[in-house]
């Protein structure tokens, strides 16, 4: 049993919050005319936790979720949460391949799922191997498995108290998006969820009470946590960038929302939208954008919707680490991104309170053992590497990556490789410079993607850029992938060609690079819409320069 000092249930906060505040509003969903207040969502994963436990899914048990944003997820994940069981969430966007490679890697003894989902388990035989419980989400019995209304019927009569679960006891399993590689699954503590809500309480001063409008469902999941009231907005969750600005926008508005979270894609489509109508999101005085790099362009676009005193902060981090470092758009706009138009990089802030950060040399081996000796001085581009409280220490039954990415260091301390690299500027700042494996590597020197992409980002025909390298690392070919404003007409790629290789000459990080290639779309992670699909475009440019 742990020590009492030691334990720690991320669930906690909703009990504290039902306590407190029992009539407030837990979760809003406008679409359905549906409110769940804090007393309401407690009581109700407090019956399912004991429905749970009485039908055989006890403790420890890991448990595939794959329920999309609804009363219901909220009320499972807490009572999972609650029981000490390990849901499992891995994105429905990363394909079937993927999800049952997830679901392999994951050994799931229980699958919760809507109908949809469990038709998906049945014709492509997802956990076939370790699935022995299932739980359905509405739809019929033809489906098999014990109903969602069943459980919580079972956990009625149970008498539930919240398993005491320690800070090193595992909470769930977060499947990474799988952007550069297969998805993995970084292994979560209770320990863990609970610096992260404390982090973000702390970095973005957020207060009990507040209106939530989150538009990624993992994020949504913490508004509870928080003390917030979530407010799901009508959309496709899968699709980001195709959502609809006005539905954001009236919903925002209608129920008075203080704090919104959204993916650079979902920003821009809202803000450009929302600059051309003039319309405002009139109460919202934080908006928190993570995912990949946001633009200036996409945050001046955004700005001008808010009112004048929010701000716009972009958090680096991870799915294995998260928050790692913090910046306003205030900072950026007035500082920070005509460095990165510069060649610089862009600039991510400084770590947040109690995360110990480092530079160090980039290397695609395993570092065995953590020394001082590993960090690299400020101003040179290495790889970066965090240690904290919400810094993930494994992957699940995954040695090979876990060993890669993790540093053992003294008295148990683990350092997590991020994959990125990146250097310290002398204000204690962390500028990123793009993934550690889309780093072009050429006969005259390596070029790191972020840098040379913001070199061209600010030619006004340009949407965004993708650097992609061809060849053997070493002696690669550079080739700048250019994706244009939409309205910009095809007849005019000769004169932004030429507009671009000027741009290059100019630069002498940039000057090597003699191929550009127009791409009508990028490819781009499903999880955020956000994250340029670097190796697709490589090999798409091979394909069109040989």
């Amino acid at each position: 049993m742990p020590t009492e000092q030691l334990l720690i249930n991320i669930s906690t906060p909703l009990t504290e919050m039902a306590a407190q505040q029992p009539n407030m509003p837990a979760i809003i969903f406008p679409s359905k005319g549906r409110t769940i207040t804090f007393k309401e969502l407690d009581e109700q994963s407090n019956r399912l936790a004991g429905g749970f436990i009485k039908n055989g899914i006890q403790r420890g048990t890991r448990v595939a979720l794959l329920v999309p944003p609804s009363p219901e997820l909220f009320a499972i994940t807490f009572a999972l949460f609650k029981a000490g069981i390990v849901p499992v969430f891995i994105d429905p966007g990363i394909g079937a391949k993927n999800m049952k490679g997830c679901l392999s890697d994951s050994a799931p003894e229980a699958f919760i799922g809507i109908p949809k989902a469990h038709i998906a388990r049945i014709v492509l035989r997802w956990g076939k191997e370790t699935v022995w419980t299932l739980v359905r989400v509405g739809g019929s019995s033809l489906i098999g498995g014990i109903s969602l209304k069943k459980i919580e019927q079972d956990g009625k009569d149970a008498q539930f108290s919240p398993a005491e679960t320690g800070k090193d006891e595992i909470a769930a399993i977060l499947f990474t998006s799988g952007s550069t590689g297969s998805p993995k699954g970084a292994v979560y503590t209770h320990g863990n969820f609970a610096a992260q809500v404390k982090a973000l309480k702390e970095v973005y001063n957020i207060m009990p009470g507040e209106i939530d409008l989150p538009t990624f469902p993992l994020f949504a999941l913490f508004a509870p946590a928080l003390g917030m009231t979530a407010l799901i907005p009508e959309m496709d969750f899968t699709k980001p960038g195709s959502v609809d600005p006005l539905q954001i926008i009236n919903t925002g508005n209608r129920y008075k929302a203080t704090t919104m979270f959204g993916s650079p894609a979902l920003l821009n489509r809202v803000g450009r939208y929302g600059t051309e109508k003039k319309l405002h999101l009139k109460s919202v005085k934080r908006v928190i954008s993570a995912g990949a790099p946001v633009p200036a362009i996409v945050l001046q676009h955004f700005r001008e919707i808010l009112p004048e005193d929010a701000e716009i902060f972009t958090p680096y981090g991870a799915t294995e680490a998260l928050p790692v470092s913090s910046i306003s758009s205030r900072e950026i706009l007035s500082e920070t991104h005509y460095e990165t138009a510069k060649g610089k990089g862009i600039c991510v802030g400084r770590p947040v309170p109690g995360l110990s950060l480092a530079i160090i040399p980039i290397s695609d081996k395993p570092v065995e053992s953590w020394s001082d000796d590993l960090f690299l001085a400020t101003g040179e581009i290495g790889e970066i590497a965090v240690s904290g409280e919400q810094v993930t220490k494994s992957y699940f039954e995954n040695p090979q990556a876990t060993r890669m990415a993790k540093i053992q260091g003294e008295d148990g301390k683990i350092w997590h490789r991020m994959g990125d690299t990146g250097y310290l500027d002398e204000k204690g700042r962390l500028w990123f410079c793009g993934r550690k494996s889309h780093r072009v590597v050429t006969a005259s020197g390596t070029l790191f993607t972020i840098p040379v992409e913001g070199i061209f980002n600010n030619h006004p025909d340009v949407f965004r850029t993708a650097l992609v390298g061809i060849g053997e690392p070493g002696n690669q070919k550079p080739v700048l992938c250019v994706e244009l404003e939409k309205g910009v007409k095809r007849n005019q790629k000769n004169r932004i060609r030429n507009e671009l290789m000027e741009i290059a000459k100019k630069n002498f990080i940039t000057k090597d690079i003699n191929i550009i290639l127009f791409h009508p779309k990028f490819p781009v992670d499903i999880r955020h819409n956000a994250k340029i699909f670097r190796e697709k475009l490589s090999v798409w440019a091979a394909e069109v320069i040989s």
